[in-house]
């Protein structure tokens, strides 16, 4: 099947989704090996340098991967879906799932090494999740989540914060969707003050377990809701 010759710039997306477009139509299968570089400039009607950044483009998307003196062989007909993308495409409850052990264990770190300005930021985000509770399920699910976000701080691993960080867009869609789906806030417009301040003294105090306990139950019983909200919570 011949690929055409493509129109002026920019020649790097164009050739990059032409050469999609036929590794999808399976026209190169997976282990299969492109043309070369030559015979696809050729045929795409560009120059050798633009299908090589084609190939790179490919490369990393997850379709191709080059072969040192061999070539480059298809890998794959769709492309590799990025974390983020895959945490939005994912059900709420599964992403609840790690999200707890990501914070159970930040916890546990934060008990060991809250620093004074933690210890501040974390009753400043205990007393903002209280005055929330005034606030519309919007702003008291970002409050919460900012009070979640400092213990994730005070763990001090880069690594858990960026976790959490990627978690909090499916968790704020969640959680808005599980207080609009309950009465949760009708009789108890700070729902959970009592567990959240418990977390924060068990951190302050460096109590690890204590901690990480608190928040395990906390976290198994808004997962008991999102699972209970069936296909209505997003």
């Amino acid at each position: 099947m011949p690929l055409g010759a493509l129109r002026p710039s920019p020649l790097v997306e164009q050739a990059a989704q032409r050469l999609r477009e036929q590794i999808a139509a399976g026209h190169w299968p997976v282990g299969g090996k492109l043309p070369g570089e030559t015979t696809l400039a050729k045929e795409l009607g560009v120059g050798r340098s633009t299908v090589r950044e084609a190939l790179r483009a490919l490369a990393g998307a997850g379709l191709v991967r080059a072969r040192h003196g061999a070539g480059v062989f298809v890998t794959a007909t769709e492309p590799a879906e990025d974390w983020p993308t895959r945490l939005r495409r994912a059900a709420v409850t599964d992403v609840y799932e790690v999200r707890m052990g990501v914070e159970v264990q930040a916890a546990r770190l934060a008990a060991r090494r809250r620093t004074p300005e933690d210890i501040t930021a974390l009753r400043a985000a205990v007393e903002g999740r209280r005055a929330a509770a005034g606030a519309d399920d919007t702003a008291f699910v970002e409050a919460d989540i900012a009070l979640h976000a400092a213990v994730v701080t005070a763990a001090h691993n880069p690594v858990l914060s960026d976790l959490f960080t990627e978690f909090v867009p499916v968790l704020r869609e969640g959680l808005i969707a599980v207080l609009d789906l309950t009465s949760l806030r009708e009789t108890d417009p700070g729902t959970g003050d009592h567990a959240h301040a418990g977390l924060v003294e068990a951190v302050v105090a460096g109590d690890p377990e204590t901690a990480a306990a608190i928040l395990e139950a906390e976290l198994e019983s808004t997962l008991g809701l999102l699972r209970a909200g069936g296909e209505e919570v997003p």
